[in-house]
Formats: structure tokens, C-alpha cells, sequence
């Protein structure tokens, strides 16, 4: 590696925590070490009510930082046909991976990435952490805290089976409550619905029994409490920061986002 390249991401570190500006608490031992060897391709997994291109602000910093970043459309069919779609994909990369799931996309990471020995960390976003047998509506009914119910959600028949959407009026509150809300409004109008199937199908056997995992916790989250995500992170003996955010931490604290997956590269490289 040359002397120029080393510098170029020491400075890239350097910058990251400069930029958080005290929101997270970075140990200095992972804070000072930049990457060693190869850079992990980043595989981005959107959760349901959202598509990928909630992950656009995260993948501009991380490719500003010269890594090759991936953000599949995850179907929202099934956990079952999802993950077997995102393990396809993982299929296809060479080299080591670091997989950031976001809320229904933690479900998919925690079954997808069985198997995949050039998986070499899980980053949880405001994100499901399940464990064999758990779902979605149990997790999200685990603590008092969540507004997603059958008051806020809008059920549609489809070709062989149902979609759920988060009610337009109720989605800012739920899902985006520190996005303006003209953005707020756009995510709602396109939001991608999942397969209603997805809120009880159980979960398998958890990737993060094998692979070390990292967690961001959503302190002011109105889907998935953050006391059910404290438990989950603690469950998997994830690392863990917090953040003051809402749902989408990824979208309205971004650098947050970055500084997990960061952490999860140098901890794991």
C-alpha cells in the first residue's frame, strides 16, 4: 500500500469523527486505526415501506472513502424468498463483505448471510436482530413504544397475498419524524410495501451467532422501540452506539450510519 493511500484514509477517519462532533462515543483504538488489507465490498439492505435509495447519503460517503458499495432491492415478498434472494446476491461478491441491514432488512441479513464465510461483519440500522423463531410483529410488540398497528397501516390485496403500507398520514410520526416534511411526504407516496406475510414469519437460525455484529440504536424510534433494540444489540453481543433519531437514522443522521459501519470495517479488517 503506498504512503499516499495510507494517509488518504487516515485523514477519511480523521474527518469521520470530526464530523459526528461528539453524537457518538468512538473508542480511540477503532477511531485511530484505519482498515488493513483488502476494503469489504458494503451490501446496504433497505427494510420494508422504503427502497434503496434510502441508503443514498450513506453510499455517497462510503464511496467518497473508496469502497465498491451494493444496495439491492430487497423484494418484501417473504423472509424466507427475501433472504434466499439477498444470499444470491452475496453469491456474486468476491472478497469480504460487511452487510448493514435497516429495520426489516435486519431480518434478512440475519438469515441471508448464514453460510457466507466471506461475510465478515452484520450492521444493524434501527434494525430487527431476530433469533431462531422470533418475528417481526413479536419483536415490534416486545416494549411499549411502537405506532405501527393496525391503525397505521393500509392493507392492499395483491397477486397471491396482501401488502401493508404505512398509512400516508401516520408515516412521518412512525417512520420519519426528524425528516422535513416535504421529504417526508415524497418517502410516504413512494414507499414499497411488504408482503403481510413478513410480520409473522419466523426467523432462522441468526448469522450473528458466527459473525461479529454492530448496532445502531434509534433513540427516538416510533417503529421498533429502543428498548427492544438495546435488547436485541445486547442479545447478539453487538457493538452498540446511539443516536438521536428517528426510524430512519440512515437518512437523517447519515454520518451516525457511516460511523457504525466504519467502526464495523476496522474492527473486523
Amino acid at each position: 500500500m503506498s504512503i499516499s493511500r495510507s494517509l488518504r484514509r487516515v485523514v477519511a477517519a480523521v474527518l469521520t469523527i470530526v464530523a459526528l462532533g461528539g453524537l457518538l462515543t468512538v473508542p480511540s483504538a477503532v477511531a485511530s486505526s484505519p482498515p488493513t488489507g483488502e476494503l469489504p465490498t458494503i451490501m446496504l439492505v433497505h427494510g420494508a415501506f422504503a427502497d434503496a435509495s434510502g441508503w443514498d447519503a450513506v453510499t455517497e460517503r462510503l464511496q467518497d472513502r473508496g469502497y465498491t458499495v451494493i444496495a439491492p432491492a430487497n423484494p418484501l415478498r417473504g423472509l424466507t424468498s427475501d433472504a434466499a434472494y439477498i444470499s444470491s446476491v452475496l453469491d456474486t461478491i468476491e472478497g469480504p463483505v460487511v452487510v448493514v441491514g435497516h429495520s426489516y432488512g435486519g431480518m434478512v441479513i440475519t438469515n441471508a448471510a448464514v453460510g457466507h464465510p466471506n461475510v465478515k461483519a452484520l450492521v444493524y440500522i434501527a434494525a430487527f436482530a431476530p433469533d431462531v423463531g422470533d418475528t417481526v410483529q413479536g419483536l415490534v410488540a416486545m416494549n411499549p413504544g411502537s405506532k405501527l398497528g393496525p391503525d397505521t397501516l393500509v392493507f392492499r390485496p395483491h397477486p397471491g397475498g396482501i401488502d401493508g403500507y404505512v398509512n400516508p398520514a401516520s408515516f412521518r410520526d412512525i417512520f420519519a419524524a426528524d425528516v422535513d416534511r416535504d421529504t417526508a411526504a415524497v418517502m410516504a407516496a413512494s414507499q414499497r410495501p411488504g408482503d403481510a406475510s413478513t410480520l409473522t414469519d419466523l426467523s432462522g437460525e441468526p448469522a450473528w451467532r458466527t459473525v461479529p455484529s454492530f448496532y445502531l440504536v434509534a433513540s427516538k424510534d416510533n417503529l421498533i422501540p429502543p428498548a427492544t433494540q438495546r435488547f436485541m444489540a445486547e442479545r447478539a453481543g453487538s457493538s452498540t452506539m446511539e443516536v438521536k433519531s428517528s426510524h430512519v437514522a440512515m437518512i437523517s443522521k447519515p454520518t451516525a450510519a457511516l460511523g457504525i459501519i466504519l467502526r464495523a470495517v476496522r474492527a473486523t479488517s
